[in-house]
């Protein structure tokens, strides 16, 4: 590498931190607007016009705030863990393209390289739970071991569909390669178990089990403060931000699909707004999700991804690997998928523990709650004395 090259890289890296930093200051305003909208609120409205200042001012805040370090804590690894989780995050995105010709260093195993550093990412959480010393942080490190470890399978599964209908890793190919027709079209079932492992991943709800505040206080960020639990919640939100970008890329066509005519530096422009918009889309979605479903349990999230996802993931596999084999066209993978999904989404929402789950619920609550089961009043005695007619209860779950 020339020092021309070496310094050209320099200030994409540059760049690229600036534009992603300025991106998470832009989410975190919207998220708290399209979560007031879900709750019928306002949400920030006084710093700036409709509350746009806000992010600077918390920005602002966040870096003069104390940054407390307790001290039975294991100072090297709790000052580390916040780096060791924003690294990968920051890292992952050398090779993820935003255009054409948008790309830092485009790479023939891009996607291979994607998924290699984002693992990385569970070593800040298990470095921040143990260097906090903190009980609460250290469960709350455990369950995101337990939880990524458990989610990064589908999501790496379904990855790979896309990559054997690609027949590549190289992200840029495998955009191309849906400019007739994009990824979500074909496989489905894919994309679902690739937004949803990928929120897991994110600790995003319904999946924030590991920073729970009901339950651990907030996880392994319990004893951080200041700039380094900003580092946390950076990390955070650029990592959204990869996961939607992402699944722009391999199911929605990225920049390509629809096709956008054109060529030069013009059309590089309009491919970045035209993914820049489908990636806010699919944000909006993950916003909505939080907004909408509440949080699971540690163990129905882990009964989810090994009981649901995973076999999903490998039925995926296996129907991609046999449309491919036998040339079967790709309308054939599209019915499989979606029968597929129907299948899935019946066992989850309908049959499976509907009635069994309801009196469950119901004979815990009332124990919880202190309450005694009602009781069926006595009918008062027929003036003729004769006997009175008492109905049985209903048998239990009827």
């Amino acid at each position: 590498m020339t020092a021309l090259e070496g310094l050209f890289y320099g200030l994409g890296a540059a760049g690229l931190l600036v534009f992603l930093s300025g991106t998470v200051m832009v989410l975190t305003w919207l998220e708290r607007k399209a979560l007031a909208r879900i709750q019928l609120r306002m949400g920030p409205m006084r710093v700036g016009p409709h509350g746009t200042l806000q992010p600077i001012a918390d920005v602002a805040k966040l870096m003069t705030k104390e940054d407390i370090t307790p001290s039975w804590a294991d100072k090297r690894v709790f000052w580390l863990a916040p780096a060791a989780l924003l690294m990968p995050a920051l890292l992952v995105w050398v090779t993820i393209p935003m255009a054409r010709d948008l790309v830092l260093r485009n790479l023939d195993m891009g996607l291979f390289y994607v998924i290699a550093v984002s693992v990385l990412s569970v070593m800040g959480l298990v470095m921040a739970g143990w260097g906090s010393a903190n009980k609460y942080a250290m469960l709350g490190g455990l369950r995101a071991v337990g939880a990524l470890i458990s989610y990064e399978i589908p999501f790496i599964l379904a990855v790979l569909g896309v990559a054997m209908l690609s027949q590549s890793m190289d992200i840029t190919r495998i955009v191309d390669d849906q400019r007739s027709i994009a990824y979500i079209i074909v496989q489905p079932l894919g994309l679902f178990l690739f937004l949803v492992a990928g929120l897991a991943e994110l600790g995003r709800t319904p999946f924030d089990i590991h920073h729970a505040e009901s339950e651990v206080v907030g996880g392994p960020f319990v004893e951080y403060s200041g700039a380094h639990w900003a580092a946390f919640m950076l990390a955070e939100y650029i990592n959204t931000f990869t996961v939607a970008a992402l699944v722009v890329l391999l199911f929605l066509g990225g920049w390509r699909w629809p096709a956008m005519p054109g060529d030069g530096a013009l059309h590089t422009l309009l491919s970045l707004i035209w993914f820049l918009t489908k990636t806010y889309f699919v944000i909006l979605a993950i916003f909505w999700i939080r907004g909408t479903f509440p949080r699971l349990r540690i163990d129905q999230l882990m009964a989810f991804a090994w009981k649901v996802l995973v076999p999903l993931a490998f039925v995926n596999i296996l129907l991609t690997g046999l449309v491919l084999y036998y040339d079967l066209g790709w309308w054939v993978l599209t019915i499989l998928s979606l029968l597929s999904l129907a299948a899935a989404f019946y066992i989850i929402f309908g049959r499976y523990g509907s009635r069994a789950e309801r009196m469950t619920v119901r004979v815990y609550s009332t124990r919880e709650l202190g309450l005694k089961p009602a009781v069926r009043p006595q009918a008062a005695p027929p003036p003729d004395g004769s006997p009175v007619q008492v109905d049985k209860a209903p048998a239990a779950g009827a």
